[in-house]
């Protein structure tokens, strides 16, 4: 239901309870389409990040086809890789905000599946690295685009372990990555300069299903809402509710709260610094802690597991698939199981205590591989631990930046603080990381694993002080819409739990 006092379009004040109907929903069929067709993307971006780790030993050597060495591909590639998703992140996210949650993740898909053909088909290394480069431009407009319109179509009560499961799917994607790694780099299967072709190819092939799903996801009624094309809203949320309906044969629960606000096109990048900046300061200091933390850990590790496998413990390059794997469903389990606890126990408790938890695990684990007590069974199950609560943790700073900014925002705050947290992390991470391991000396690695520990406690203990307790509630109670009518903007589904029932994901 909304109410207007001017003619259709942007410059009208109206009244609405869109917000609170959402929030109100059951968990239905149609949420599960929206899981589907939105969260599969982290699939491919585990995909890619894995399976460029574990082929860089193959790139590297005779006959693969690429004139490339293992340092460029752990290093620089990487590197240029989250270098695109950070430009990417910002180029797609103001256009979000601007145009739309569907347009742009409809878009951003089709250059992330054009990069990754056009990779497969690499000649030499500049090709190489420029197609890297530009599937992390499509993958990072997907972090603003996908986080956005998850968080503005899921209900209240469901939206932590909903997001922390949609992100930590990104390593269902890297178990995938780690084992079509295996068949790929056998030579008795594919030659040489074949199966890491083929690996990149089927990433392709897995963008183009998901692009076809993700044409039945609708545009995001907030986002109408606040654009001038509240009719279209009021469409989409009544299809939503009578399918309901129909799912659970009983009528919804009444929705509480309206919300007033006036309608406009588009936000200056004036007001999102000044929101951003000065009003919510507090919340932006969490922010980069939280992506800093857990860019640096990832990014750094991830690219260079690999070469710690091969370099220190004598694992063949085309045997660390398996070893990945291991660590990939552990890192899968952590935002599955502890998904519920962000929604029950609460964002602060939850977000503070992963992050500690799994920096202290890994200043563990860097001691025992210091004293050498490790092997490469026993370095794998020691990271499965460590990123069980990582995973969740990292997953959880995409859910924080994504509620607590107001609506108008949304995007933009998501692609910023991933730019300049992954920048910090993700770009110098790689970096550094591939140089440390290429020593081959155990300290420097060791020294790698101290920093990305170090950084990860210390934005747990931000995260102590400074996290939101925006556990099932509203957006728009979390953070107040910038076009909320001044004085009579009112409390959106309550501050409180929202109404509500069904089964959604543990």
């Amino acid at each position: 239901m909304a109410t207007a006092g001017a003619p259709a379009g942007t410059g009208r004040t109206i009244t609405t309870n869109i917000p609170a109907r959402l929030d109100r929903l059951p968990w239905s069929r149609w949420h599960w389409t929206i899981v589907i067709g939105l969260g599969t993307v982290w699939i491919l971006d585990g995909l890619e990040v894995t399976v460029v780790g574990n082929i860089a030993g193959r790139l590297s050597e005779p006959g693969s086809g690429l004139p490339i060495s293992s340092g460029q591909v752990t290093g620089i590639a990487a590197a240029l890789y989250v270098a695109g998703a950070c430009v990417g992140a910002l180029f797609w996210g103001r256009l979000t905000d601007r145009f739309g949650r569907k347009n742009l993740f409809m878009i951003t898909l089709a250059v992330y599946l054009a990069a990754t053909a056009l990779t497969a088909v690499s000649f030499d290394t500049w090709w190489f690295l420029l197609f890297r480069f530009l599937t992390g431009f499509g993958i990072g407009g997907e972090y603003a685009a996908i986080n956005s319109a998850i968080d503005e179509l899921i209900p209240a009560e469901y939206r932590g372990r909903v997001d922390l499961i949609i992100n930590g799917s990104f390593w269902l994607g890297a178990v995938g990555g780690s084992l079509l790694s295996i068949p790929a780099l056998n030579t008795d299967i594919f030659p040489a300069n074949v199966g890491w072709r083929l690996t990149f190819a089927l990433g392709s092939v897995l963008a183009l299903v998901i692009l076809l799903v993700r044409r039945h996801v609708p545009e995001s009624p907030r986002w109408l809402l606040i654009h001038g094309r509240d009719e279209e809203a009021e469409e989409i949320v009544t299809s939503i509710e009578q399918k309901g309906e129909a799912e659970k044969g009983r009528p919804l629960a009444r929705p509480e709260g309206e919300l007033t606000i006036h309608q406009r096109g588009s936000v200056t990048f004036m007001e999102i610094a000044r929101t951003v900046f000065a009003k919510y300061r507090r919340r932006s200091i969490l922010g980069f802690s939280l992506f800093i933390g857990q860019a640096f850990l990832y990014n750094a590790i991830t690219f260079g597991f690999g070469a710690i496998l091969t370099k220190f413990f004598d694992v063949p390059s085309g045997h660390t698939g398996y070893y990945f794997a291991v660590i990939a469903v552990g890192n899968f389990f952590g935002p599955l199981l502890l998904g519920k606890l962000f929604d029950t126990v609460g964002r602060r408790v939850m977000i503070s205590s992963t992050y500690l938890l799994s920096g202290i695990l890994l200043f563990g684990t860097a001691w025992l591989f210091d004293r050498g007590s490790l092997d490469a069974v026993t370095m794998t199950a020691c990271w499965c631990v460590v990123l069980f609560f990582a995973s969740a943790g990292a997953s959880s700073a995409y859910l924080t930046v994504s509620e607590v900014f107001p609506m108008e925002t949304r995007a933009m705050s998501i692609a910023f603080f991933y730019a300049l947290g992954t920048a910090a992390g993700g770009i110098s991470g790689p970096l550094l990381f591939a140089d440390l391991t290429e020593s081959g000396k155990v300290g420097d690695t060791v020294l790698a694993f101290q920093i990305g520990a170090g950084l990860m406690c210390a934005a747990g203990l931000v995260a102590a002080f400074l996290a939101v307790n925006a556990e099932r509630r509203s957006l728009e109670d979390i953070a107040r819409p910038l076009t909320a009518a001044a004085s009579k903007a009112r409390e959106v589904a309550g501050s409180g739990p929202a109404s509500g029932t069904g089964s959604a994901p543990a």
